[in-house]
């Protein structure tokens, strides 16, 4: 049976009411399990939002439909997405449109600088769409808005990466901005990198975060995982140790949601007792800093986690 287990318990409709005499088959659907439901939203992302739209930016908390976005825009926080919000992969996870891309906009890493500090930001996520258009796959932009965000706001910044197709040299000029923390998702295992990761290849993925922690030492570096799309307990903590003997510092663990119909299929909702018995395992591998439950995304509360690796 197909099942379309997606935030917010999304279904297709036509909207044709020309056909309402032959009445559509029903699509089935799964229940959010309660330790995924949370209460409806109240909280205030006016401000947040004003600033994103009058800015003329996006955000992977929209592009990717996140679940946290009302609890983070409410605090005035948001990610960052620069280089667009069309990516040149068919990653079938994801709900970023694909397809022909626009031109990068030269003054981006100013007008994300100034939401930096119009937000009061502390800590600056930035991340972007994957672009295998350009040569450098943007990573002299990303260049530019650290450095921008850096001299306007003072603040940390951290960026999530594309893989720049292998480019050492691209990532070798994101590493010169100097990011306090550098992170790239590995996402799934690698026995799922086909489905789920299409055009990626897991050995690049750890090849990158070698590459960063091998030019510089003190980056603190950082990756994530997805759980439900089929993976095992086993291959989840064999990937976490190929991190480890990566350099990789901190680890991000949550589960998959479903963003749209198209999207891949949950294959399973994981128990917020099985994040944490494997959060607890892979802290035994020497991560300095395991995050682990079923909210968990890349950026959810990368300030805090920054912090605990920094004391």
């Amino acid at each position: 049976m197909h099942e379309l287990p997606v935030l917010g318990d999304l279904t297709a409709s036509s909207g044709c009411a020309s056909v309402a005499a032959t009445p559509a088959p029903q699509v089935p659907t799964r229940r959010l399990p309660k330790w995924l439901k949370r209460p409806m939203p109240t909280a205030d992302m006016a401000i947040t939002s004003g600033v994103i739209e009058d800015l003329r930016l996006e955000t992977v908390c929209e592009s990717a439909k996140c679940p946290n976005r009302t609890e983070c825009w409410s605090h005035r926080t948001a990610t960052f997405m620069i280089l667009g919000n069309v990516c040149t992969r068919p990653c079938g996870f994801c709900s970023v449109p694909r397809g022909k891309t626009e031109a990068v906009e030269h003054d981006e890493p100013e007008r994300v600088a100034e939401a930096a500090e119009r937000l009061g930001l502390k800590h600056v996520v930035i991340t972007c769409v994957t672009r295998d258009d350009l040569p450098d796959g943007g990573a002299d932009h990303f260049y530019r808005c650290v450095l921008a965000v850096r001299e306007r706001t003072g603040a940390a910044v951290e960026v999530l990466t594309s893989d720049f197709k292998g480019n050492r040299a691209a990532i070798s000029r994101v590493v010169e901005a100097r990011p306090d923390v550098f992170n790239h998702n590995t996402e799934t295992v690698p026995r799922l990198y086909d489905r789920v990761r299409r055009n990626a290849e897991y050995q690049r993925t750890l090849d990158l975060l070698a590459q960063v922690k091998d030019e510089a030492p003190d980056m603190v570096t950082k990756s994530g995982l997805m759980l439900g799309l089929g993976e095992t307990i086993e291959e989840v903590l064999d990937v976490a140790a190929d991190l480890r003997r990566a350099g990789v510092d901190m680890l991000t663990i949550g589960q998959y949601l479903q963003p749209t119909p198209q999207s891949l299929p949950v294959e399973r909702y994981v128990p917020p007792e099985e994040f944490t018995e494997i959060g607890r395992q892979c802290r035994l591998l020497g991560f300095s800093y395991v995050a682990s439950g079923p909210f968990v995304r890349s950026s959810y509360h990368a300030e805090e986690m920054a912090d605990a690796v920094a004391r």
